[in-house]
């Protein structure tokens, strides 16, 4: 009996010797901060995994009749590019963002459910290590990211009687599983975040107080929970036709190979403000402490992430407009689509106003959340343009589409979240990014993607398709394919740039301050980087900026009247 409670009792100093060490902590860990820096890391690895993707897809088009890779290695290249840029960079990225910022925002000492906030983070680390794994065994999704059917299954049999045999084997498979693991990640994540923002709030921090990075961060979550069931019974329906007999996507056995992009985009298009909406929020917050202003019409901008959120719903099929759609569908997603640029307008009128006649800081974080208000607006107006059901008939499946996601996804989110990383590294870290590496990686980006991405717009009306490997050399494209290349690897140079940065900041970088900007919201009435209970004292919110009002007592009475 005494060595069994000797072993016992061993065994629990083991268990607590290893949590306590330094990998033990970061394993075994229930703090938003580190699971935030986490899901941080991971998204960022996997944008590097995704960015040699990319340049090996323009290496492969930079001249006509490219040997860089051969076809079935640039189907594979292709789908994986767009599935991890997607699905483990950019979703896993801001989830860590949020995780770290939004309790800190909103004076809470922790996410409401810390567990499951554990438990969503290794399964998105687990479902992207699987995904990608593919590639070891030659069976790497070849789909194209939105996997569309019948691209995905062939029919075999005779007589009448059809089934499905895998295309190429577990390709599709692995994509269909991994994305579904991804879902319950972010299902996950998403509860949290709704119930951290519902329950967990300093007292005086009403719904209309909230800061908008959390109020965009809210909306995404209820995106992601009412969007994700759709394309995980896409999945699950793939699953089964390809091995238990069903017939659901295949039209000669009284299926319809149109009922996956119409659940595909049902999640699809709620999936681009689902990737675009917490961007929103960064630069709501951004611009007004390098202005040194508040944010002009906060209630419009929030509103408007809330009506976007609900409209994104009504405008999957401007996506199918060239599969045969009746004309009153057709007009029904074309006004539609036109009608989500107005709450999206609103918001760039807002932010224009923010800047105009403020005391500009232009350091790094607002050099990008100015790029990123330009470039955004260029991925919108071309957005509208595809909206026009006869123009979208001529540049379908062209790169003209690939440009437009481009510059809405990487002007926009991308050149957002270094926005965020620059005006947050500082709270995370103690140290302060270098501001004149900053600066060149900042030109080299904004630089190198128009360089990559607007000559897409002219090749798509000069006709090249996209996910084609190769083009012979007497079409017109070769010049512009080049310089897109040229472009794709200035972009990386600026990724290399801002890694050497971050390796030199936290070397030998500059301390910084608890509040190096002079900020107005509450992460930074805490020290940098934050104590494990955040707030020694929960702190009070009389207004919209309540770290301001701290520092401001003066004017802390008559604003809290106002807000």
């Amino acid at each position: 009996m005494a060595s069994v409670v000797g072993e016992s009792a061993t065994t629990v100093i083991r268990k607590r010797s290893f949590s306590e060490s330094y990998i033990g902590e970061w394993l075994t860990t229930t703090d938003h901060k580190k699971i935030g820096l986490m899901y941080i890391f991971t998204g960022f690895f996997f944008f590097l995994v995704g960015g040699m993707e990319a340049l090996l897809i323009r290496s492969q088009l930079a001249v006509p009749e490219g040997k860089v890779l051969n076809p079935e290695e640039y189907n594979q290249i292709f789908t994986m590019h767009g599935t991890t840029m997607i699905f483990l960079f950019v979703i896993p990225f801001l989830a860590g963002l949020g995780n770290y910022i939004v309790p800190l925002m909103i004076g809470a000492r922790d996410m409401a459910f810390p567990r499951l906030n554990a438990f969503g983070f290794w399964v998105v680390l687990f479902g992207g290590v699987f995904i990608q794994s593919s590639f070891l065994i030659g069976q790497a999704p070849n789909g194209g990211w939105f996997m569309y059917m019948p691209l995905n299954e062939t029919l075999t049999g005779a007589g009448g009687t059809f089934a499905v045999e895998a295309v190429n084997g577990l390709n599709a498979d692995f994509w269909y599983l991994g994305t579904t693991m991804l879902g319950v990640s972010s299902i996950a994540g998403s509860l949290n975040f709704v119930v951290t923002i519902f329950k967990l709030r300093a007292p005086g921090m009403s719904i209309n107080r909230i800061p908008l990075f959390t109020w965009m961060m809210l909306v995404q979550s209820f995106l992601l929970l009412f969007s994700l069931p759709s394309v995980t019974t896409a999945s699950v329906l793939a699953l089964l036709d390809r091995h238990a007999g069903t017939h659901f996507y295949q039209y000669m056995s009284g299926g319809d190979p149109l009922l996956w992009q119409h659940l595909f985009w049902s999640f699809g298009h709620p999936e681009v403000y689902i990737l675009i909406l917490p961007a929103f929020g960064i630069i709501s917050e951004v611009l007004p402490v390098f202005s040194r202003k508040p944010i002009f019409g906060y209630t419009f901008i929030a509103w408007s992430g809330v009506a976007i959120g609900f409209l994104s719903f009504t405008v999957w099929a401007h996506h199918m407009f060239a599969v045969g759609l009746p004309p009153v569908a057709q007009a029904f997603f074309a006004t539609s689509t036109t009608l989500i640029a107005i709450p999206t307008a609103v918001k760039i009128f807002n932010w224009l106003a923010t800047v105009w006649g403020g005391k500009l800081n232009l350091k790094v974080a607002m050099l990008f959340a100015l790029g990123f208000i330009g470039m955004f607006v260029i991925g919108g107006l071309n957005g509208v343009a595809l909206a026009v059901v006869p123009f979208d008939y001529q540049v379908s499946d062209t790169y003209f589409v690939v440009s437009h996601i481009h510059y809405v996804l990487f002007g926009g989110t991308v050149l957002a979240v270094f926005a965020g990383v620059f005006y947050w590294f500082p709270k995370m870290s103690g140290k302060l990014l270098n501001e004149r590496l900053g600066q060149i990686q900042f030109w080299l980006m904004l630089i190198g993607m128009n360089l990559a991405f607007f000559p897409m717009h002219l090749l798509g009306l000069l006709g090249m398709p996209r996910r084609v490997y190769s083009y012979p050399a007497n079409l017109g494209w070769n010049e512009m394919n080049l310089l897109s290349t040229v472009g794709a690897f200035l972009i990386g140079v600026g990724v290399l740039v801002f890694m050497y940065n971050i390796v030199v900041t936290l070397k030998s970088g500059e301390k910084a301050s608890s509040d190096p900007w002079d900020a107005f919201t509450l992460e930074w009435d805490t020290s940098s980087p934050p104590k494990k209970y955040n707030f020694l004292h929960i702190p009070v919110a009389r207004s919209r900026r309540p770290f301001y009002d701290k520092k401001n007592p003066e004017i802390a009475d008559w604003k809290s009247v106002i807000h």
